[in-house]
């Protein structure tokens, strides 16, 4: 009974638990209706499951509690919902199933769903998806707006789904699984500065969390603490997850797009110089 409690949602939301419900459903539901060699991978499906899992388990379980009354787990509420999360489904290419449920679609419902597709690719140029990954961060652990954010259910609740929303934009963007070669999608270069840029100020966040002498986020003193933690050893704490696992990220997510170019530039190559013997 215990183990169950901690399961149910602190704060239920209807609109989340329908949501990871529908991808779960539309995921799920493509897999036995794909020809077979279109369907993800025995490995891509458990990676895409446990990512969802993941982001559900921060949103909808006594988790979510936690990140309400202390720092430290709101960031790393944030960081699974911004980072790891997206990172485990952009890296199960979830794709094909995309593809298999776009072809289902009649001509009147795909033309209603173009301009969301034009959302898309405008929020997938390099520039605009590094600002908005970097300045979500920055906006929602802005002082004032991060007390707001926290002492308003609805303001909270789009906090939680903006991060996840982008992460999964953003990491879609560097782990897409289309060849720069062969395709429109973003060159390996260009994805492993976007990686290196996005740590820096990550990084400057949260060290100045780190080193800061004042209470930066007093709404946990307001609100209370869920455990008799130090407010110090609280904000230290949620600095440490804002600076150090984030950079870790952009630098295996580096160490995954080299492998990726690495492994692309060889067929390339042959088909380069299997053109000029022909």
């Amino acid at each position: 009974m215990l183990q169950a409690h901690y399961l149910l949602p602190y704060d239920f939301s209807p609109v989340t638990v329908f949501g990871f419900l529908a991808v779960l459903v539309f995921y799920l539901g493509a897999l036995p209706l794909m020809p077979k060699g279109e369907r993800p991978g025995p490995v891509a499906i458990p990676v895409f499951l446990l990512g969802l899992l993941l982001c559900y388990a921060v949103m909808q379980t006594r988790f979510d509690y936690y990140s309400q009354y202390m720092f430290f787990v709101h960031r790393g509420q944030h960081l699974i919902l911004h980072h790891l999360g997206p990172i485990l489904i952009a890296l199960s290419n979830p794709l094909p199933v995309m593809r298999f449920w776009h072809r289902q679609l009649s001509p009147g419902a795909a033309s209603m769903l173009a301009p969301l597709g034009w959302v898309y690719r405008v929020l997938q140029q390099p520039f605009i998806a590094s600002l908005l990954f970097v300045g979500l961060v920055y906006f929602w652990l802005y002082p004032p707006i991060h007390f707001n954010a926290m002492l308003s259910r609805n303001l909270y609740w789009i906090m939680n789904w903006s991060m996840l929303l982008d992460g999964l934009l953003f990491w879609w963007l560097i782990f897409d699984p289309r060849s720069p070669h062969t395709s429109r999608a973003l060159g390996y270069g260009k994805r492993i500065l976007l990686l290196a840029l996005v740590a820096i100020p990550q990084m400057l966040l949260g060290a100045w969390i780190v080193f800061n002498r004042g209470m930066v986020y007093d709404v946990y003193e307001v609100c209370g603490r869920a455990w008799p933690m130090a407010p110090e050893t609280d904000q230290l704490l949620g600095g440490m997850l804002t600076w150090i696992p984030p950079a870790m990220m952009s630098i295996l997510g580096i160490l995954i797009i080299l492998r990726r170019a690495m492994h692309d530039d060889v067929p390339r190559r042959s088909r380069q110089t299997n053109g000029e013997m022909a």
